[in-house]
């Protein structure tokens, strides 16, 4: 027993060893709602994001945007349910995060409760306050675990307030609507700040509650008092309006952005403007000048260690290849019929970093665990 456990910790270290010293950043996939997280359309969002990640994914579900609410574990707790009935093909698995306030006892720096999102294939942030979610989130460790875990292949799920908090500037909906507070804009947790992209996301885009006699599209505020704010807005801010019961899916490594659902995703930067409807994809270049970020960039290198650690320990565990090892394979497939040895080299070393290896035999390529 003590010589398998040393065998198995040995087998950790060496996977990790070699992580660490290649890093190369393969971050996941990240989806956004602009409503109807759990309506069918949110079922077809998910469903495609699921097709990118690992058989029987671990979904870890943060709490923190509705931790104000005495209800939050009901609030997330009903994205888990439906996502396991709804989604049973997949046999997702799920885990609460309750990181609900700071200097409690469901504290988003406590590591304990924290600890699944390093195991997680994905991490669903949902309804809540944008506000409130920047002040418990922002420099925060379960921001750290949230963006190094992702770096590392997780898949992101973000709706309604966690949509609006993760842009460069979030839209302070209900101090405006609600409140009547002047019209204004929060500093965001700029989720993609290290990808070289600076957006500002407005779910809701297309809503018509207010009926004929109030304009309550852009999330709430309406045309007439969105124009203001976006003129507050650096002029380079590249705006992402996502229409009611439609998801928006950006593939990072493909460099690809996917509609799903009924409406458009409209982009805006200056006077400039374009819908996408759904069905459609995009370049993900349409939103900003886009680039891999640094190793660790943006992120504490003890965090990003402990990650590759966690990663390490999964691919160890890991039985069967993934979406993202056969995606990738299938692309080496490719390169090598086009005769493109150089890209077919950095594909295996990509593939051998999640653990596979690759034999190119007379029958084609063959996979086998390191």
């Amino acid at each position: 027993m003590i010589v398998e456990d040393l065998k198995q910790q040995y087998e950790v270290f060496y996977v990790w060893e070699i992580m660490k010293s290649e890093k190369s950043i393969s971050p996941g996939p990240v989806a956004f709602f602009g409503s109807g997280e759990t309506a069918p359309n949110g079922r077809k969002v998910f469903q495609a994001l699921f097709e990118m990640l690992p058989s029987s994914p671990r979904i870890s579900l943060l709490e923190t945007p509705a931790g104000f609410e005495l209800n939050s574990p009901e609030v997330a707790g009903n994205i888990a349910d439906f996502l396991e009935h709804s989604l049973q093909n997949f046999n997702p698995r799920t885990t609460l995060i309750p990181a609900r306030k700071r200097g409690t006892d469901q504290s988003p720096e406590d590591p304990e409760i924290l600890a699944p999102i390093l195991t997680s294939d994905m991490i669903f942030m949902g309804p809540g306050s944008p506000s409130y979610a920047i002040r418990q989130l922002q420099s925060s460790l379960a921001w750290d675990y949230f963006t190094a875990r992702h770096r590392l292949g997780a898949g992101v799920a973000l709706a309604s307030a966690s949509t609006i908090a993760v842009g460069s500037f979030a839209l302070p909906v209900y101090e405006i609507y609600k409140v009547g507070e002047d019209i204004h804009w929060l500093e965001g947790l700029n989720f993609f700040g290290p990808y070289g992209l600076s957006l500002v996301f407005v779910p809701h885009w297309n809503n018509k509650e207010g009926g004929e006699s109030l304009d309550t599209s852009r999330c709430f505020m309406g045309k007439a008092r969105f124009q203001p704010l976006k003129a507050m807005l650096p002029d380079d801010q590249s705006i992402v309006g996502i229409d009611e019961h439609t998801g928006l899916i950006m593939d990072l490594e493909d460099e690809s952005c996917d509609v799903i659902g009924l409406g458009n995703v409209t982009i805006q930067k200056g006077e400039y403007e374009k819908k996408h409807r759904a069905g459609n994809t995009f370049s993900i270049y349409e939103l900003g000048e886009f680039r891999l970020p640094d190793d660790s960039e943006g992120i504490p290198k003890k965090i990003l260690e402990l990650a590759l650690e966690k990663e390490a320990e999964n691919v160890q565990t890991e039985q069967k290849p993934n979406q993202k090892v056969k995606k990738l394979l299938d692309k080496r497939k490719q390169a090598r019929e086009r005769e493109e040895w150089e890209s077919s080299d950095k594909l295996r070393e990509k593939i051998a970093q999640l653990g596979w290896e690759v034999r190119d035999t007379p029958d084609g390529q063959k996979l086998s665990k390191l």
